[in-house]
């Protein structure tokens, strides 16, 4: 079971540059953990695509959808107040936007203490070197922010 952000997931559903790793990764393990919030950053993400013309609106209602359903299988971690505690204290010490401190949050309270050898798959360079700071395996990937 690894931990997926939301960075992770998007090129998971739609064409990307990334697309091919995030396809290893689903490969290596289809036992997926996520943040409650990640389908609205993934449906973000996709719809950000959709208004730059990347890609066409049917295209991202499939993988909106495609994403629900990878979401729906999933493990979610859900515990808002304790995440959103555990946020607070990563903001103070990584360099982190609010929404990665609360993915970042949601993975440490799924590993329940026991980061060391977790997996987190991110593309974001930022939340990555947090994430390999708090004790997680960061599998190396096409960073995109």
């Amino acid at each position: 079971m690894r931990f997926w952000d939301s960075s992770a997931l998007v090129p998971l559903v739609v064409g990307q540059p990334s697309s091919a790793l995030a396809e290893s990764w689903i490969a290596e393990d289809d036992s997926m953990v996520v943040w409650t919030l990640a389908e609205v950053e993934v449906a973000s993400a996709l719809w950000r695509l959709e208004r730059e013309g990347a890609i066409d609106e049917r295209s991202a209602a499939g993988a909106e959808a495609l994403a629900g359903r990878w979401i729906e299988r999933a493990h979610v971690v859900d515990a808002v107040a304790e995440v959103k505690g555990l946020a607070r204290r990563l903001i103070r010490v990584h360099a982190l936007r609010a929404a990665d401190a609360l993915q970042l949050g949601a993975a440490l309270l799924w590993a329940d203490g026991r980061s060391s050898g977790a997996v987190l798959h991110t593309l974001d360079r930022r939340l990555a070197a947090a994430a390999s700071r708090e004790g997680f395996e960061v599998v190396p990937g096409a960073y995109t922010a």
